[in-house]
């Protein structure tokens, strides 16, 4: 099981989290003042709605008010965490290529492995460019992990001759989790989530993320983004599910 003062920990990080973004953050000033909060209390004898927890496309919606009062970055990183998160699903090795599938303006991920480097590709298919770095670490017998929807990645492997060597991560949104073998856990505006783990089992990034039960569905809590900050929020759907610890590991997995 967990360990249990590892639970204390997590459990500290999202209190401070919670408290920080009531004291600085514009959107939850104002949306905890009015409808209270339950954990922590901070309107005494109010819970709020939900347990406080607050619908994601509402917050994106007054992006702005996200940003802390000191200041701070506007848009949010649909990359965030992939890095961590493929130590879990399928991590790469030295001098691999990470080509992460997404929109025009989508950042390449920051915080890959040493050695490993990342681009983004086109996910309706990849350009000259991209083809051509993909196939020259493939010839030089190195790794590719393309990442992204399943549609994505087959319009990418049909692209490449050695299709059959490059490495598939797909993106799990919480109301598709299955059994993988392999798998992501991604969000399009709060990133990177967690990862399928070879007990089968969709895995946190507990260190940074934080997730739990409410009347409204899991929520979540980016515990280590300083701007825009994602606090108790519900994705969409508001997926019913429950936190556990992994019988084999021990560290939170996510159960729906």
């Amino acid at each position: 099981m967990w360990n249990l003062g590892a639970g204390v920990v997590w459990r500290a990080a999202y209190v401070r989290a919670v408290r920080s973004a009531f004291a600085t953050v514009p959107f939850y000033r104002e949306r905890w003042a009015l409808d209270g909060r339950e954990d922590p209390v901070v309107v005494p004898g109010r819970t709020g709605t939900n347990g406080g927890a607050a619908p994601l496309a509402e917050a994106v919606h007054k992006l702005v008010d996200l940003v802390p009062l000191a200041g701070g970055a506007p848009r949010p990183d649909p990359a965030r965490g992939l890095g961590r998160v493929l130590r879990t699903a399928r991590a790469p090795g030295p001098e691999s290529l990470v080509v992460l599938l997404g929109p025009d303006g989508l950042r390449p991920p920051s915080d890959l492995p040493k050695g490993v480097r990342g681009c983004v590709a086109d996910p309706n298919g990849p350009g000259a460019s991209v083809l051509r770095e993909l196939t020259a670490v493939l010839h030089r017998g190195h790794r590719v992990l393309v990442v992204g929807e399943d549609k994505a990645i087959t319009a990418v492997t049909a692209a490449v001759p050695e299709a059959h060597r490059i490495e598939a991560v797909p993106h799990r949104e919480l109301d598709s989790l299955d059994s993988g073998p392999y798998g992501v856990l991604h969000d399009p505006v709060l990133g990177y989530l967690g990862a399928l783990g070879n007990c089968g089992r969709w895995h946190l990034d507990w260190p940074h993320v934080y997730a739990r039960p409410t009347a409204g569905g899991l929520a979540f809590t980016l515990l280590r983004q300083d701007s825009p900050r994602f606090v108790d929020v519900l994705p969409a759907g508001g997926v019913r599910g429950e936190i556990a610890p992994c019988p084999r590991h021990g560290t939170p997995v996510v159960l729906t």
